[in-house]
């Protein structure tokens, strides 16, 4: 499936440098497909006065939020001059890298009118905030940098899952150990369970987000959380903030 060609990040003259141009053109290649299906479902779902959401499932399921997200962003980026986009949407396609990569940048374009565009964005948005997924807003702040991991529960960046397993029961983890734990370790390596399902793995520090703000914690979680620490008082208890 489409959605599942690796959505490489960087440039073709990074990628030649690197030795993985074929990474580089595959998804460049899928990158281009996915903006010109986007502009053809918009043209066929829109009747001149409004855009029907029902096209966005069927381009969800073959291009996925990853790309989808990429090619908008671009597209944004590279039209920051226009104000028929909204200053919300400009400043969450500011917050996604897009590596500049010539002329590149342009043939990945979605190049449907501005203003039903912004409305897709708009669409698009709404749709990944109803997955109610966990990002760095949920995170103590400077978590990377400056906190101990240990016995802390810890939100796993989406981008280090498949998009078929995205839900929030699969991002929130407690840390054990590992020399991933400390900020200022060589290491990176964490043994961790997931509270959703009680898998335990090793992760790497730069897998997670941060640090889970206490208060945001779910019912769900903190009992599983009890649970865990009852069944393996080793694993330790949750440090609080």
């Amino acid at each position: 499936m489409e959605k599942e060609i690796y959505l490489y990040p960087y440039s073709a003259s990074e990628a030649r440098a690197r030795d993985e141009l074929a990474l580089w053109r595959a998804s460049y290649q899928a990158n281009e497909e996915c903006a010109r299906d986007i502009e053809e479902h918009i043209r066929t779902h829109f009747d001149g006065a409004h855009l029907d959401d029902s096209m966005l499932q069927p381009l969800l399921d073959k291009w996925g939020y990853k790309r989808i997200n990429f090619v908008l962003a671009n597209t944004l980026q590279e039209l920051s001059y226009d104000g028929r986009f909204s200053r919300k949407n400009q400043e969450w396609a500011k917050a996604t890298f897009i590596p500049q990569d010539g002329t590149h940048n342009i043939s990945l374009m979605v190049k449907s009118h501005p203003a039903v565009l912004d409305g897709f964005v708009n669409m698009v948005r709404e749709a990944y905030k109803n997955l109610g997924l966990f990002g760095p807003q949920h995170c103590e702040p400077n978590s990377f940098e400056n906190l101990d991991y240990e016995g802390r529960v810890l939100v796993l960046s989406p981008d280090t899952l498949k998009e078929s397993c995205w839900s929030p029961e699969n991002q929130l983890w407690l840390a054990h150990d590992g020399f991933g734990c400390s900020p200022h370790a060589i290491g990176r390596s964490i043994r961790s369970t997931c509270l959703g399902d009680g898998e335990q793995t090793r992760w790497n520090r730069t897998d997670f987000i941060g640090v889970l703000r206490e208060e945001l914690l779910p019912d769900w979680a903190k009992e599983k959380l009890a649970e865990l620490q009852a069944e393996q008082p080793d694993m330790g208890v949750m440090k609080m903030t």
